[in-house]
């Protein structure tokens, strides 16, 4: 992925919403950290737990919901968070390119970042499940939980491919910004198209890596300052839009109205919904920016984005334990989506919201390991590393959470790490 070494040029327009592109956007900052609070409210939401007649159940209690259809257009923030990545890529890759960095130095980074503290959470998840097994629980019970924990990973895995490839689409958005999205919306489009067409669904697992892509790029057309050159009335139009096709789209029966069944695979669609979300959030960029100044907000908006890949890592593990307390309390368990479930939902929050902040607290230290950069590896060797990166994470998502699984997926990721070079560590 890192095969060709490159130093794009700095961006033509140095302003990003009157932000030189040097300084830190907070209303980005504040942005990412609402995406992950809404995305760890709604696994929490998510989680039904019960005793049925064949035993103990946990499953997706919004699944297959009518009514969550049109919730989940508002919900679904992955766009978003792939876009504001693809802002903060973009921004950085400029300021380390002005310094004289390479390729090789961001990607390193990139690995280490999102690596290390990956490595924590996979070797304590595959810890306790060989206790569970040990224990004598129902191997059928362990697969779910180990199932439930590895789901939200996809993300890791994507995000892992799509940052090593940044100063590359980013000199491809520099030489050629419409070129370069045209055509990967044209990819999407041919691979949905294939998909809808012969009925293979596995063809459009395709789009995980090129939905993501594009969606990133639009990142880097914020960060260039080309959206804030746009007027309020052309990006609303631009906004509605995208709303109005995916609406179509969806009648016409081409695609779920549902933005999670859209996730899986990716699709046109949610390349859409980040249209809307881009447009929509650069109007609301200004205004952000006056509510994060205020210090309560700042200082929250700190406190999530200096811990947001621990928080991303270990919330569905602390899900998965807090159902299994639950199970095993005796504790009568309401229907999930009865009144009482519902009525139950503000104090299991409060309690979700209160045990990742303890497990945060334990395990953030993971997230300021930060790799030496005295020594440097080729490029090839970097792409191997990448790739092995980005295949121990794709190992727990197709097999699931296995006390084996666990095992090689760490040792796959250290072995990414040390291929990088990056084997000197120190805490900052």
């Amino acid at each position: 992925m890192t095969a060709i070494s490159v130093r794009p040029r700095l961006s033509r327009s140095r302003h990003v919403a009157g932000h030189t592109a040097s300084r830190r956007d907070t209303s980005i900052d504040a942005v990412r950290a609402a995406c992950l609070i809404v995305v760890v409210a709604l696994h929490a939401t998510m989680v039904g737990v019960g005793r049925g007649a064949h035993g103990v159940i946990i499953e997706n209690a919004l699944e297959d919901q009518p009514w969550f259809a049109p919730m989940s257009w508002i919900v679904q923030v992955m766009p978003l968070f792939f876009i504001t990545g693809g802002f903060s890529a973009f921004t950085q890759w400029q300021r380390m390119a002005a310094r004289g960095a390479s390729t090789g130095d961001y990607v390193r980074s990139r690995l280490a970042r999102l690596l290390v503290p990956a490595i924590a959470m996979v070797a304590t998840v595959g810890v306790g499940l060989t206790v569970l097994v040990a224990a004598g629980l129902p191997h059928d019970l362990v697969a779910t939980a180990g199932f439930r924990i590895a789901q939200p990973l996809w993300f890791l895995a994507v995000y892992l491919g799509c940052s090593a490839l940044v100063p590359m689409m980013i000199l491809a958005h520099e030489r050629a910004r419409w070129q370069t999205t045209l055509l990967l919306v044209a990819a999407v489009v041919t691979v949905d198209v294939v998909r809808i067409a012969t009925g293979v669904e596995a063809v459009g697992f395709l789009n995980l890596t090129l939905v993501w892509l594009l969606v990133q790029q639009f990142g880097f057309w914020l960060g260039d300052g080309s959206i804030a050159a746009m007027t309020a009335r052309a990006r609303l139009w631009v906004a509605g839009a995208a709303v109005s096709v995916i609406l179509l789209l969806s009648t016409a029966g081409w695609y779920s109205p549902d933005m999670y069944v859209n996730l899986n695979p990716p699709t046109l669609s949610i390349v859409l919904l980040g249209v809307a979300q881009l447009m929509l959030f650069s109007l609301a960029a200004p205004r952000i920016r006056l509510v994060v100044q205020h210090r309560s907000v700042s200082t929250v908006v700190n406190a999530i984005g200096s811990r947001a890949m621990t928080i991303y890592l270990w919330h569905m593990s602390v899900l998965v334990a807090l159902a299994g307390l639950l199970l095993v309390s005796g504790m009568p368990l309401p229907d999930p989506l009865s009144f009482d479930w519902w009525t139950s939902r503000p104090t299991w929050l409060a309690v979700v919201a209160f045990a990742v902040i303890a497990v945060v607290r334990m395990t953030e230290r993971f997230e300021r390991i930060r790799p030496a950069t005295d020594r440097s590896a080729g490029s090839w060797m970097l792409t191997i590393a990448t790739l092995l990166g980005v295949a121990a994470v794709g190992i727990l998502l197709v097999v699931g959470f296995t006390p084996a699984t666990a095992l090689a997926s760490v040792v796959m990721m250290l072995l990414a790490i040390r291929m990088s070079r990056a084997v000197k560590f120190s805490a900052r």
